[in-house]
């Protein structure tokens, strides 16, 4: 184990900037000083001894006159000092001084003042000199039976540290704990003495469990918590203990203490399979997410839960807590909703999918009532597309789920709006039985929907399914009220010319007084009227959008129109009432036609909407068979065809899902039999303890890739040359947001170099946490040092610095070697993720960064082009396999990922072959990359070739 390695007790804060000062300065204020000066003499004392100088010459004198000082500060600071300073002579001898020290400490082990007596027994912990423990042991052993609390823990702490480095001073220590155990009464005074027998002598430790496994439920939460790592430690070793303990787990599972809850709901997964314990287990970690406060204890917990359904067996046990788990959704935080409603959609069943619902819909109806907020439009959302998704899997609760989910066709939130629009026109293609529904409640609604995007789609919806005569008039109806006074053009400059007059405006609105009661006349401005906005807000929902300049939604009004006509064309048999249909029909398109070539409208018609109106008016004249098949029955071929896509994509997904939890076991593969199975391979199983603290330590156990580039290797950056006085290299390792220099620095000369200090900078949104402790490296020697930085985004970081030393016995400056530059790697930071299109589009549209890069490259095969973009990037493809299947020279996909610190890229890749130059032509085309803010830039210079698939890739790139 390095020096860097070694266990921290105490940290230290050096001043950089001070000068040392002079031995015979420092032995002044030791000797002739007041305890101030000697508190800020010892100060610098221990300073300069941890940066390498020896100052033997001092310890007599601190013995002398600082050890007797009975002033708390200089005692607590000695400690420190007879921690670091040197006890031996250069044979390995003990020092004849430490005598006297030794003495020193057997007084403040029995000094009246607690303080003074823990904090020796503290620091007799550190010690790894036997010489200087065997004389303090009978005071030890008395400070066990001390009335302070504080002293008793302390001292059990010792004995352990003792026992464990030198068995032979405390050979019954294990005795002398279970003993002191029986007897204490403390809680922390216990939990060190059960702490030290689990790992001194574990036999102690359960018969001591043994006698008060009754009584586990009475103790303080940090006893608590070491029984369940002991219970875990036990039955992970010998699995036959299990039915002696797991009662006890059961029992705890009712603490008090939330950690307990938690740990022993964990240890009860791992310990038993049985239904009724993942039950117990899994309702704990429902109590703790809705009793905890804490939004971060929520999600973890949520992730044990998700844990849990993963394994197949645990999963039929969750789905009778489904009701349970959606009391969740009682927390505020949007987060750990979205995680519960999936949870809840995962593990949803046919027992189950009629009260899952009717809690659904309720929240649906919460969220009307709750005063608006983002979260809330979010909230709603996710509901929205979680009943959405139970519809789709169990179509008896579409029946009930529709009403209640078209009447937020009108709602503000356009986003919500959208998804149940998405839901409702799924639903109408799949479920025959509810099209009327549908229809009906869709007519209900029709005048209240706000949004133009939701007005063209249920404009979409009523042309495609009104199939009946009262239908058909029933959309005419609606059309015509959201339509207002036809033409428009005339109606509207009438009510404009009619607003000018102020004698029609008296004629029409209601009778007002031109004279006051004071006999003067009354006049009124123009301008202070309100009249206009007022005929604004009165305005029809449709002549609104078409005023404002959105004659998109004319276009899919005219396809409405044509649709509908067509089909009261063959169902009417009554020329006159096919002519007056589609005569109506056809008026209301050219009225519209009119309207956007005049000057009233905001924008005016674009020519792509003028000939789609022109189109749909050109097919009613004609009424050709041809036609009428294109606008009702190939339309909705298009969106069936899209549905089945779509739906056998999702079964696919899950799928894949659900192949990698199951276990698939060969049929040569041999069986286990646990009873069979010899102690030492059941060792063989991961202890789940120990691989929590590797991850909270950021040294999690990965399985090395074959290829050896991946290995750690890789990761070694070289910061000096070979020929420089110190060689440096460093091993840069990432652990979610902090980043671990571990620096190799080798002395290469002959003398021996003082206070080498690393002194390192960053450049971008990195932070040093600490500066590296200096360092003494004799001749030829060499010492490890780790540094921490933390990362906060994904922008491109530099770590910079050098090394800087004096040389023992040299009169001349400091010296320096200037370190080459560590770049971090974004790659570590980006997680390929997933969203909806809608989202996408959303994103697209909304993030003002772009960059565009043109492809460059030797690369023939489309498809394997896209795939070396995925890698090189880490993103994931949003586009379906399918659609990017069979090959006609040209390919766009969207790609999207995510930072850990919630920052999104988007991609979109259009690439082609130009087929005219051959088969061996290399594939072209551009890369359009868009983010929130620069911060994503390292990513998209990833793309563009400047790291190490720069020839492969082939890019260039310049920003927009």
């Amino acid at each position: 184990m390095t020096a860097a390695e070694n266990v921290c007790y105490t940290l230290i804060n050096v001043p950089m900037d001070s000068e040392p000062p002079s031995e015979i300065s420092l032995k002044n204020d030791l000797e002739k000083g007041d305890v101030k000066s000697k508190t800020e003499a010892l100060k610098k004392v221990i300073i300069m001894i941890l940066n390498g100088e020896k100052l033997p010459g001092l310890l007599m004198t601190i013995i002398r006159f600082v050890l007797p000082l009975q002033d708390h500060t200089i005692k607590k600071l000695l400690l420190v000092f007879w921690e670091i300073v040197p006890k031996t002579t250069p044979d390995g001898r003990l020092l004849h001084e430490m005598i006297l020290v030794c003495d020193a400490y057997r007084k403040d082990l029995q000094h009246p003042n607690e303080f003074i007596r823990g904090s020796t027994l503290r620091f007799l912990c550190k010690l790894k000199e036997a010489e200087l423990l065997e004389p303090l042991m009978p005071a030890i052993r008395a400070c066990l039976e001390h009335r302070h609390s504080y002293v008793r823990r302390n001292a059990v702490l010792a004995i352990y540290t003792i026992y464990r480095n030198f068995e032979h001073l405390i050979p019954d220590a294990p005795e002398l704990i279970h003993d002191f155990l029986v007897n204490e009464k403390d809680a922390s005074c216990k939990r060190n003495a059960f702490m030290m027998l689990i790992h001194a002598d574990q036999d102690r430790a359960l018969d001591y469990l043994s006698t008060c496994i009754d009584q586990v439920q009475t103790f303080g939460d940090i006893l608590q918590l070491v029984i369940v790592e002991l219970i875990y430690k036990v039955c992970h070793a010998n699995p036959s203990e299990r039915a002696r303990f797991i009662r006890c787990i059961y029992n705890l599972l009712q603490s008090s203490s939330p950690a307990v809850k938690y740990e022993a709901a964990g240890t009860l997964v791992t310990l038993s399979s049985a239904p009724t314990a993942i039950k117990a287990a899994a309702q704990c970690y429902i109590d703790l997410i809705i009793k905890e406060s804490d939004n971060n204890v929520k999600l973890i917990v949520l992730d044990r839960l998700i844990e849990l359904k993963e394994h197949p067996a645990h999963e039929r046990v969750l789905q009778d807590l489904v009701m349970d788990i959606l009391r969740v959704l009682s927390t505020p935080d949007l987060e750990v909703r979205k995680k519960t409603l999936q949870l809840a959609l995962d593990l949803v069943s046919s027992r189950n999918v009629e009260e899952l619902v009717i809690v659904l819909k309720k929240e649906v109806i919460k969220t009307n009532n709750v005063s608006e907020h983002e979260d809330t439009d979010k909230y709603r959302q996710l509901l929205v597309r979680t009943l959405h998704s139970c519809s789709v899997r169990f179509p008896d609760m579409a029946a009930n789920v529709i009403p209640v989910l078209m009447e937020f066709l009108s709602d503000n939130n356009e986003a919500a709006a959208a998804d149940v629009l998405e839901f409702v026109r799924e639903a109408i293609q799949r479920f025959d039985n509810l099209r009327m529904l549908i229809v009906e409640k869709m007519l209900e609604v029709f005048h209240a929907i706000k949004s133009v995007k939701i007005y063209r789609g249920a404009l979409w919806i009523l042309g495609e399914y009104c199939s009946t005569k009262e239908d058909i008039q029933s959309v005419m109806t609606e059309i015509r009220r959201s339509l207002g006074e036809i033409p428009i053009v005339e109606s509207e400059i009438k009510k404009e010319a009619g607003e000018l007059k102020p004698e029609e405006e008296i004629t029409v609105g209601p009778v007002q007084k031109l004279v006051t009661e004071m006999g003067t006349y009354a006049t009124q401005s123009a301008l202070s009227s309100s009249r206009p906005t007022k005929k604004e807000e009165d305005r029809p929902p449709l002549r609104g959008f078409l005023l404002d300049g959105d004659f998109f939604v004319a276009a899919s009004l005219a396809t409405t129109l044509t649709k509908i006509a067509l089909r009261y064309v063959a169902l009417v048999q009554e020329k006159k009432k096919q002519n007056s249909f589609v005569a109506e029909a056809m008026l209301l398109m050219a009225t519209i036609l009119h309207l956007g070539k005049s000057s009233l409208p905001k924008k005016p018609i674009t020519d792509d909407d003028v000939d789609r109106i022109s189109l749909c008016l050109k097919v009613l004249s004609e009424c050709s068979p041809l036609m009428n098949d294109i606008f009702n029955k190939e339309c909705r071929q298009s969106l069936s065809h899209m549905l089945s896509a779509k739906l056998e994509e999702e079964k696919l997904s899950q799928k894949k899902e659900s192949e990698k939890r199951n276990v698939t076991v060969q049929p040569d593969d041999p069986i286990s039999f646990m009873q069979l199975t010899a102690k030492n391979e059941m060792n063989c199983k991961e202890d789940q303890f120990q691989l929590s603290l590797l991850a909270a330590m950021g040294n999690t156990q990965r399985k090395e890739a074959a290829d050896p580039l991946a290995s750690k290797l890789n990761k070694v950056t070289q910061l000096t040359g070979f020929s420089d006085p110190v060689y440096a290299e460093a091993y840069v390792h990432v652990n979610q947001y902090d980043i671990v220099l571990d620096v190799l620095v080798v002395n290469q000369t002959s003398d021996t170099l003082q206070n080498c200090t690393l002194e390192l900078a960053t450049l971008g949104d990195l932070k040093l946490v600490e500066k590296p402790s200096p360092l003494t490296l004799a001749p030829h020697d060499f010492a490890n040092i780790k540094a921490n930085v933390k990362v906060a985004s994904t922008e491109n970081g530099i770590i910079f610095g050098n090394i800087v030393y004096d040389v023992s016995g040299a009169a001349s400056d400091r010296n320096c070697v200037v370190l080459s530059d560590i770049h971090i790697d974004i790659m570590d930071y980006i997680q390929p993720a997933t969203c909806t299109d809608a989202e996408f589009r959303q994103m697209w549209a909304e993030f003002e960064w772009e960059n565009k890069v043109t492809v460059n490259t030797n690369m023939i095969d489309l498809n394997d082009y896209l795939q070396h973009i995925l890698k090189s990037t880490n993103m994931k493809c949003l586009t379906p396999e399918k659609a990017l299947s069979g090959y006609c020279g040209f390919m766009a996909a969207n790609l999207y990922a995510r930072s850990i610190f919630g920052e999104d890229a988007l991609a979109n890749v259009s690439i082609e072959k130009p087929i005219h130059q051959g088969p061996d032509a290399a594939v072209t085309g551009h890369i359009r990359i868009r983010a929130k803010s620069q911060v994503m830039i390292p990513l998209f210079e990833s793309i563009s070739g400047q790291n190490k698939g720069r020839r492969n890739l082939g890019l260039s790139y310049f920003y927009m």
